[in-house]
This record gives structure tokens, sequence and C-alpha cells, in this order.
């Protein structure tokens, strides 16, 4: 359910590391049917919340994409993020970041120099904005890292996370779950890391070392093994105190990553059925297979 007062708007503000994808979340806020606008001064946004308002329903959702322009930058925001907040209208905070090397390479290939690189390196740029973004990341409600995610990955994150948002039937925690392989890295937005290495590898029977975890010959294998079902079942016991928990505390977003050696077979089945159970349980769950294809 909403937090907002009647007739207020479904607010997001859109912010982060440059390169990071506040383009593509701009676009697909757009496509959700959000009223996007694109680097609004941080004193306009609550001018902007108040003529939406105004709209007699024309415009029921705003998303605010900010870039960071100046020194004073993230005081502005988390000070206009407050006030909303003491207004009743507490705006939602998507706060997209990236590895260095990531966003070097970003940068590299569009041949763009960093908004606050000035006559330094491009690696000073990246260090100076996450200093200056620090106190803001730490108030957001949702941190996605992009750094191992493609574009449709992130629009499919973003709509998990914020589609119908301001429908009353629509569950208040969110939670995406993440296959992954321990070979390629572990999540480094993950909130719980999932270890099911302790399950035998399909990698090693012949016929299904092909296939993966959609496939339903490895699905049977994988959940047909000793302690499966019994550690998907306490682990759901686990997610549900831990839901429970987020709400009490106001979060609305959970990332839970699910580990095996490559991220083929055994994660992709358990991440597939915690997913299962979480939706069972009242949460909006999406699933993400991080490292599915690359063996």
């Amino acid at each position: 359910m909403s937090d907002q007062p009647p007739g207020a708007l479904e607010t997001v503000i859109v912010t982060g590391l440059s390169g990071a994808g506040r383009s593509t979340a701009a676009k697909c806020f757009e496509d959700l049917g959000y009223f996007v606008v694109d680097n609004l001064p941080p004193e306009l946004i609550a001018t902007l919340v108040e003529l939406g308002s105004r709209t007699s329903g024309a415009v029921t959702r705003l998303a605010v994409v900010m870039d960071v322009r100046g020194r004073a930058f993230s005081t502005d925001l988390l000070g206009v993020i407050r006030d909303l907040g003491d207004r009743g209208i507490r705006p939602r905070v998507l706060f997209l970041e990236a590895s260095d090397d990531v966003l070097v390479r970003r940068f590299e290939n569009v041949r763009r120099a960093h908004p606050l690189q000035a006559s330094g390196r491009l690696i000073d740029g990246i260090a100076r904005e996450r200093e200056v973004l620090s106190g803001l990341r730490e108030e957001a409600d949702l941190v996605l890292d992009t750094s191992g995610r493609s574009v449709h990955d992130l629009r499919r994150l973003i709509e998990s996370s914020f589609l119908a948002a301001g429908d009353a039937h629509q569950p208040e925690l969110r939670a995406t779950v993440v296959s992954f392989g321990y070979k390629y890295g572990v999540p480094v937005d993950a909130d719980l890391i999932v270890d099911v290495r302790f399950l035998p590898n399909p990698f090693w029977i012949p016929e299904l070392r092909d296939l993966t975890g959609r496939d339903r010959e490895v699905v049977d294998y994988v959940l047909g093994q000793q302690d499966a079902m019994t550690f998907l079942d306490a682990y759901a016991k686990v997610l549900q105190i831990i839901g429970a928990g987020y709400r009490r505390e106001s979060k609305r977003y959970l990332t839970l990553g699910v580990g095996c050696t490559g991220g083929k077979h055994r994660s992709v089945v358990m991440a597939e059925e915690l997913a299962a159970r979480l939706t069972a349980s009242g949460v909006r769950a999406a699933v993400v297979h991080r490292d599915l294809g690359r063996e």
C-alpha cells in the first residue's frame, strides 16, 4: 500500500553514479507510465510534486532523474527529500552504481569526460562523485549495482520493483532473487547470500552437463537430492522472519543471491524455488539468472 496522503503523487527520485544507467532507468519509468523529468534542480522538486498533485489524476506517478552537477547537489537533494517527508510525502530513492573499471570502460566507449573530472583523470572524477553522493546512497530505498547487468536485466529489476506501485493490491515488500556462479564473483548489491554448493553438481552427470536449471531433468535432479527440499522449506521460514523485520523497518526491497559454482544448474533451480516461496508469502519476487549462458 502507498504511504502517501490522498492525492499525492507516487514519486521516485532516480540518481547515482554517472554511467551507471540513469538514462536506461528513465526510459523504463516512462514505459511504466511515470511522468519523467530529467536534470531538474533539487529545489524545484517540491514545486513539481505539488503541481502534479493538482492535475486531477492526469499525473499519478512522477520520476525525477538527477545527476551531479555541483558541490551542493547531494546536500540540497537530501534536504528536499527530508522536507517532503515532513509534509507526509516520502519519495522513493533509486540509486544506481557500478564498479570503477566498468564505469571507466563505459565512459571510454562513448568518448565522454566525467562531469566531475575537470582537468584530472577519469578515475578522479568517479572517485569525487562517489564522495559527493555517499550520503545520498545511504538514504536510498533501493541500491542497484549495474556492473554485471545488461540493459534488459536493469529494466526487469526496475519493473519488478516499481510496476503498479500505486496499486493497493501490490505487496509492500519486493524481492529480487539473483542466481550466480561463485567463479564469476558474488553480487555486490545482494542483501543476503545463499550458497547451494552443498548439493551434488549436475555438471558431473554427462546427460545433464549441457542442460541448465531451467530444464526439467535438472530441476528433478536437484530437488531430488537429500536435504534440498528440507533446506528450501527451512530457508523460506527464515525469509519470512527477515521479511517481517524489513516491513517493520520500512524497508521495501530485498536482493537475495543464490550461488553455485558456475551459476548454471543448482543456483538456477534453487533461485526459482525460493522466488516461488517468496511469492506465495505475499512478496513480489523477480528472478534474474546473472550468469546463465556464460559457460
